[in-house]
């Protein structure tokens, strides 16, 4: 099983965008995936509840108190982590995870909260050992925008280059209120926007497998 790991102790990121979104991919290509939802918002959670039973089948596991076993025969696992994470949640589910994907908004605020999560992985033993992938995305981007074009530099500088860009568009909300994604979208202009997506999944596809 390989396990992506959604974190960032910055709020309203898009953790559960990309979590939804790796699911959505890891399903389609007819793996056996689950979410594990670990914020009491249950954000994911609910977005499975709006999902048409049509599209690609996604498992949801309640994992707001304590993280549970996975279900037998379970090939991706996506952990869509709170934000108030203390040091101790963070060691626990990087144990458990084989990459690390972190969502930044373009922002000084946002910089500053990552780069501080960022220190704090960096200290874990795994990923000091270079034993789990962490990959930075930029989310949420309007292209042209200063905010938005320093971001390759500011953490390219912290040793966590961006993997990939996500353009600020209307239609994320729009089917995340479907319980679908991007990925499946049947807008003409989600065809761009999917392909966002695919220096991650890339990534994701070529590190391996448990």
């Amino acid at each position: 099983m390989r396990t992506v790991l959604v974190g960032n102790i910055k709020g309203g990121c898009g953790k559960t965008t990309l979590s939804t979104h790796l699911a959505a991919a890891f399903s389609a290509e007819g793996k056996v995936t689950a979410i594990g939802d670990c914020d009491r918002q249950g954000s994911s959670l609910n977005w499975l509840r709006r999902r048409d039973p049509a599209l690609p089948t996604i498992l949801g596991l309640d994992w707001a108190k304590d993280v549970g076993d996975t279900p037998k025969g379970l090939e991706r696992l996506v952990i869509d982590a709170p934000a108030a994470m203390h040091h101790k949640d963070v060691e626990a589910l990087i144990d458990i995870s084989d990459i690390v994907v972190v969502p930044v908004l373009p922002g000084a605020f946002d910089e500053d909260a990552t780069a501080r999560f960022l220190e704090r992985l960096s200290k874990v033993k795994a990923v000091r050992k270079n034993k789990r992938i962490v990959a930075v995305v930029g989310n949420r981007l309007r292209p042209g925008t200063r905010t938005s074009d320093r971001l390759d530099g500011f953490f390219g500088g912290l040793g966590f280059p961006v993997v990939a860009r996500l353009r600020d568009t209307q239609l994320y909300p729009t089917v995340a209120a479907r319980g679908s994604t991007v990925l499946e979208a049947t807008e003409s202009r989600a065809k761009a926007y999917a392909a966002e997506w695919g220096p991650l999944l890339d990534l994701i596809a070529g590190s391996g497998s448990k």
